[in-house]
């Protein structure tokens, strides 16, 4: 495997290309083009710029979250047809300048949902929260009002204000759109871009939805094993994967992790690990990556990821605001640069054992 970090641009993250490579064990970033908006091409010459900073610092692009799915892909509308053609563009000017994994997602209106971007823990740090309740007590246009004023002055992916203003209009895009649909949307997406990723040998890693079940009403499909193989089957094709998400399909209890990842095997193409603390089951915030610190035993998920023989990226997700940082929440240096030593630490303990018991 290969430890990332995700970075969104030197135009957009508080957290330097300089910073990441001293981080032990780092050698790339996941990164965007996080100023192009859904349905736009990415021309080649922005993606050599892209890379031409990054390889400055002495890293490389290891793959890229996000390339966003257009809404009108995303319900089937009657131009969807112009917008996979534009994404197909994309994948090929990616596939020209030997960028292989395309990490996406296929979420109705909301990208994540939390109700809290900032709950103070015992040791002082802020974390990203959700809470059914909250969610339930609370009218879907106001969601974005009633987190923004903790973004610390950034534009968190998925929750672009442009966006959030249309907020009805989106609703009512999706208000035909359940499971079923969304499904037979996903598969023709898919079936139209294989072709493209078969070509330039792009990984398709989609990232399941969060939290794990339907929000405000709204379709959710990537939420569990059975979904997920679901989805692989429909479209048979090494290249079309998944990004397995701890975080994100660890907010269902029912999911067993190290299961899902043994299941999984040669269609996980990306990694992201972390650790829930959960309340109760339906309110859960964010916690370090360390096992003791959350519900979730990281050296076991770790351990699935080894046995399947998964070496594709992996980075350490959402990290707690310590030490007096401000930056965009969940996306800071600190608490990431430990959970990229500590998820590291964990991998190169379990090689190390395998070693071990192989010489025995």
């Amino acid at each position: 495997m290969e430890m990332t970090l995700r970075w969104y641009g030197s135009k957009f993250d508080t957290v330097t290309l300089e910073q990441i490579r001293q981080i032990p064990g780092v050698t790339g970033v996941i990164t965007t083009l996080y100023d192009t908006a859904p349905g736009d091409v990415w021309s080649r010459e922005r993606i050599q710029e892209m890379k031409a900073e990054v390889a400055a610092a002495g890293l490389h692009v290891a793959g890229i979250e996000s390339v966003n799915v257009h809404d009108a892909i995303k319900t089937g509308s009657a131009d969807r047809d112009k917008y996979i053609d534009n994404y197909i563009e994309t994948l090929e000017n990616l596939g020209k300048e030997d960028i292989h994994l395309v990490c996406y997602n296929f979420m109705p209106v909301f990208d994540w949902t939390r109700t809290e971007l900032a709950r103070k823990r015992p040791d002082g740090s802020t974390v990203l929260a959700y809470t059914q309740e909250a969610v339930d007590a609370i009218n879907p246009e106001d969601m974005f009002a009633s987190i923004s004023g903790d973004m610390n002055g950034t534009v968190m992916p998925g929750w672009e204000p442009e966006r959030m203003a249309k907020i009805k209009d989106l609703f009512a895009m999706y208000k035909d759109i359940d499971d079923e649909k969304l499904f037979e949307n996903l598969k023709y997406f898919l079936e139209r871009i294989m072709p493209v990723c078969n070509k330039y040998d792009i990984n398709m890693a989609i990232h399941p939805d969060d939290p794990a079940w339907s929000v405000f009403g709204l379709p959710r499909i990537i939420i569990n094993k059975k979904n997920i193989l679901r989805m692989m089957e429909m479209v048979n094709n090494p290249h079309n994967g998944v990004t397995f998400c701890s975080g994100s399909y660890g907010t269902n209890l029912e999911n067993d992790l190290p299961d899902m990842i043994r299941s999984l095997k040669g269609r996980i193409h990306f990694a992201h690990v972390r650790n829930l603390k959960f309340n109760s089951p339906t309110d859960f915030e964010e916690a370090a990556h360390l096992s003791s610190d959350g519900t979730f035993d990281m050296y076991e998920i770790m351990k699935a990821l080894y046995d399947i023989g998964f070496d594709g990226p992996i980075r350490p997700d959402h990290g707690r605001m310590i030490w007096g940082e401000v930056a965009m929440p969940g996306y800071g240096l600190y608490d990431r640069a430990l959970g990229a030593t500590y998820l590291n630490g964990l991998w190169e303990a379990i090689e190390k054992g395998e070693t071990r018991h192989a010489v025995k």
